[in-house]
C-alpha cells in the first residue's frame, strides 16, 4: 500500500513539474506477462487467499513472484532508472529469500505502525527469529494514527525513488529536463580552452 501510494504521489509531482504522463503510453516492454504474474501472485497470497494457502507454499510462491519481478527488469534494462527500481527489489529479494520466503519485520517497526502478527495466515512481512540480514528487512515504519501507517524496507525506499526519477524522465517534466541541460555554450568553450604557455 505505501509503494502505491507513493507511486500515485510521483505521478502526481511529474503533472505538477509540467511533465506528460501520456509518454509513458509509448513504452514498450519486454515480457510484460512476468510482472502481472508476479502483482497477480502477491496480491492473491497476501489479500484474497492469506489463510487457504498452506505457509510452506504462500513462503515459495512469493519468492517466485519476486523473482518474476526481477525478470521483468532485466529484460527491461533499457528504460531509464529501471535499474534503481531493480536495485530496490534484489535488495527485498534479497532478504526474504535469506529468510524462507518472508520479509523480517524489526519488532519495534511493527509496534511503532500498531501492527501485530497474526497468527494461522501467511505474512508477507513478519517477524522472523534469527532473521538474516535484519537491516535489509521492514525496520521502518510509519507511526500508528498516521495516515498508511505501515513497515518498510531500505529497499521500497530505493524502489520508491527509482519509480519517481523513471516518471519525471519518460515524461520529461521540468526536473527531468533541468537535469539533461546542456551546459551554456560559453562554458563549453571554457572547458576546452588550454592554458597559454609562457615562453622564456
Amino acid at each position: 500500500m505505501i509503494l502505491i501510494a507513493l507511486v500515485l504521489l510521483a505521478g502526481i509531482s511529474v503533472v505538477i513539474c509540467g511533465g506528460a504522463l501520456g509518454n509513458l503510453a509509448q513504452l514498450r516492454f519486454t515480457l510484460p506477462w512476468t510482472i502481472g504474474l508476479a502483482l497477480a501472485i502477491q496480491i492473491l497470497i497476501i489479500s484474497v487467499f492469506p489463510t487457504q494457502v498452506p505457509p510452506a507454499v504462500a513462503q515459495g510462491l512469493h519468492l517466485v513472484s519476486y523473482g518474476l519481478a526481477v525478470l521483468f527488469l532485466i529484460t527491461n534494462r533499457h528504460i531509464p532508472w529501471l535499474w534503481l527500481v531493480g536495485l530496490g527489489g534484489l535488495a527485498n529479494l534479497v532478504a526474504i529469500g535469506a529468510n524462507a520466503g518472508v520479509m523480517p519485520a524489526s519488532p519495534t517497526a511493527l509496534a511503532g505502525a500498531g501492527l501485530t502478527a497474526a497468527r494461522g495466515k501467511f505474512q508477507n512481512s513478519t517477524t522472523v527469529s534469527g532473521a538474516h540480514l535484519r537491516f535489509l528487512g521492514d525496520v521502518l515504519w510509519i507511526p500508528r494514527g498516521w495516515p498508511l501507517a505501515n513497515v518498510f524496507s531500505i529497499g521500497d525506499i530505493i524502489l520508491a525513488v527509482g519509480v519517481t526519477l523513471l516518471l519525471h524522465s519518460v515524461c520529461r517534466s521540468r526536473l527531468a529536463r533541468v537535469a539533461h541541460r546542456p551546459p551554456p555554450a560559453h562554458a563549453r568553450r571554457t572547458r576546452h580552452l588550454r592554458p597559454a604557455t609562457s615562453r622564456p
